[in-house]
């Protein structure tokens, strides 16, 4: 197997890492001169170890004169709520509706904002969705609880009733004085055992 031809020409290793001040002054005045175009070729005929991709972030993100500065305001969180829940994840069609703002600068404060705060409105709202279906059932259970608790008392003091025999009969006079009729009533019972037997006799 014949061996590779060697031209002599070596792959050029690009440069990964943060971006220096002398870097952004060259992309700068490069396309100050001839415009925001063609980033395959950007990097060589600006004299920056860097590929296209990386030149077109840098100034999308960061150099570009109209990019607004600052934290997000309340009505452009509200906006890209409303373009989020239309639009999905499409950061640059969002980023095109809220000026001086980059797709980078949105998707991030996304992701370490806004997606938590949904999140957290949303467990409130089904929290207390959960809070309103249980009542009523909670509220019958509170109810019958309250009448077998009543019912539990009424029991307990039926219960306690004490059945005083001396409240009924007078035992303190001498004698079977006040009992004639407990007598007659032995009396009666007696009689009415003596005929029980004659008649089970006779049968």
């Amino acid at each position: 197997m014949a061996p590779k031809k060697n031209d002599g020409a070596t792959k050029r290793i690009m440069n990964k890492g943060a971006w220096t001040a002398e870097e952004d002054r060259k992309l700068a005045e490069y396309i100050e001169i001839h415009g925001a175009k063609r980033w395959k070729t950007v990097a060589s005929i600006a004299g920056l170890n860097r590929c296209g991709k990386s030149c077109r972030l840098r100034w999308l993100n960061y150099l570009r004169p109209n990019i607004k500065r600052g934290n997000i305001s309340d009505d452009e969180e509200d906006l890209i709520l409303r373009l989020h829940k239309l639009l999905g994840n499409r950061w640059s069609l969002i980023a095109g509706r809220l000026p001086g703002r980059t797709d980078n600068e949105i998707k991030n404060y996304w992701n370490s904002h806004l997606s938590k705060k949904i999140n957290h409105k949303e467990k409130t709202l089904q929290n207390s969705r959960a809070e309103e279906t249980a009542t009523p059932s909670q509220k019958d259970s509170g109810t019958e609880g309250d009448e077998e608790e009543g019912g539990g008392k009424e029991s307990a003091n039926n219960s306690d009733v004490n059945f005083d025999v001396n409240e009924f009969f007078d035992f303190s006079a001498e004698g079977s004085y006040g009992l004639e009729w407990v007598s007659k009533f032995l009396e009666l019972d007696e009689d009415t055992m003596n005929y029980k037997e004659k008649v089970s006799n006779i049968m």
